[in-house]
């Protein structure tokens, strides 16, 4: 892969990490012992009675699986721009062939050819 397309992919990966990490700080704290690990916050509305305690319940519900999704997506972010500074970023981890480029350019992180995905 030329050296000018990587570029351009990990400027594209490092733009996706800051948002991610924007759009987690938004709702979370990052977890202090452990690395890539953040905490939703729960909602807390003052003067609250059963129906809003209930609303904030199912928000906290609603932040954990986006918590958790958006950790996900940081996580292979995190790994594709570890694996350009290795130098082994477009090869497939099941097949070891390079992953075609319009595949990474449409899923930054990819982790597998189309053949083994």
């Amino acid at each position: 892969m030329d050296k000018k397309l990587i570029a351009e992919l990990k400027e594209k990966l490092e733009k996706e990490k800051t948002s991610l990490q924007k759009e987690l700080e938004s709702f979370a704290k990052k977890d202090e012992n452990l690395a890539n690990d953040w905490n939703a916050r729960y909602p807390n509305h003052e003067d609250k009675n059963i129906e809003e305690e209930a609303n904030e319940a199912q928000e906290y519900d609603s932040l954990l699986s986006l918590e958790h999704s958006l950790e996900l997506k940081l996580k292979d972010v995190d790994s594709a721009l570890g694996k350009i500074k290795k130098g082994n970023y477009g090869i497939c981890e099941k097949c070891g062939k390079k992953i075609d480029k319009k595949r990474l350019q449409a899923c930054l992180e990819a982790r597998l050819c189309m053949k083994c995905k």
